[in-house]
């Protein structure tokens, strides 16, 4: 969270004029500027990490094409289910020295299990600002994070804390990887996810679909923890760690709230910010 002061954008609307459909005649003008039409897919195509392969096994959301076991894994825990889901699924299995696993691997530590699938599906944006199964949209939106390891976790805390889904822009953003899955532990295999070309204009397409946007920053308005709106739609956008929220993201935010801070450092690491905001709008919500 940078420490920049963020003022409070001029003419935010009252809660009588948030009806989604409001501005239904620019839909297709808004989809096309934000790049929120549906997608080949994210990437994610290999998958490390036991509780990353498992889930991704178990959410049954994309196929599935191999999965290469190291011969010295200890066939117990989640190794054995990660065996009878493959079974289940008819998922070839693959035994392969530690070394040559070690050599398809993209992380340092894949704990022993790569698997390789098709791309992770993405989710139009249209589509997170409806109201669904899950009830009001609770969005997590990122603006320039580029650490794989960040992003990982800010998903698995989102999908943790009920987010319906997260919004990503296509460039200044880490890409799902592999580091990224693992980190995510199988989170991106439950929660949807956004592509989108520009934040900005994304911001203002859910705007127009009635979903407040709460951009995160040390000079916020209001603390996290007087966030009245969370129980609304609500969009939390988190800004890259030191920079913070680019200019013209925060200006297109609804409102910006800090974190409060008590002891000698200035920032929290965007992952730790994104689990507190994540968690007061979860406790909101009840």
């Amino acid at each position: 969270m940078a420490a920049a002061n963020r003022k409070r954008r001029s003419g935010n609307r009252s809660g009588g004029n948030r009806s989604g459909g409001r501005h239904s005649r620019d839909n297709r003008s808004r989809d096309n500027r934000s790049g929120s039409r549906r997608s080949d897919g994210l990437d994610g195509t290999q998958v490390e990490g036991r509780q990353a392969v498992r889930e991704l096994l178990l959410a049954g959301r994309r196929r599935v094409r191999e999965v290469h076991l190291s011969t010295d894994s200890e066939r117990s825990g989640i190794i054995e289910d990660i065996l009878g889901l493959a079974a289940e699924l008819r998922v070839p299995v693959r035994e392969v020295p530690r070394t040559k696993l070690d050599h398809i691997a993209r992380t340092d530590a894949p704990q022993g299990v790569v698997a390789i699938s098709d791309r992770l599906p993405a989710t139009p944006l249209d589509e997170l600002c409806r109201e669904g199964p899950a009830g009001r949209p609770f969005l997590v939106a990122l603006d320039g994070v580029t650490d794989p390891g960040n992003l990982g976790t800010l998903l698995r805390t989102a999908e943790c804390a009920g987010a319906t889904g997260a919004v990503l822009p296509r460039h200044r953003s880490a890409r799902i990887s592999p580091a990224v899955t693992k980190a995510a532990a199988g989170a991106v295999e439950h929660l949807a996810v956004s592509q989108v070309a520009g934040l900005p204009a994304a911001l203002e397409e859910m705007r127009a679909a009635g979903v407040w946007t709460v951009g995160l920053d040390a000079g916020g308005q209001v603390e996290v923890h007087d966030l009245e709106l969370a129980s609304e739609s609500v969009c939390l956008v988190l800004g890259a760690e030191g920079r913070g929220l680019s200019r013209l993201v925060a200006q297109r935010c609804d409102l910006v709230a800090s974190i409060p801070l008590h002891g000698h450092l200035a920032s929290l690491n965007v992952a730790a910010a994104g689990a507190i905001a994540c968690y007061e709008v979860a406790r909101r919500r009840g």
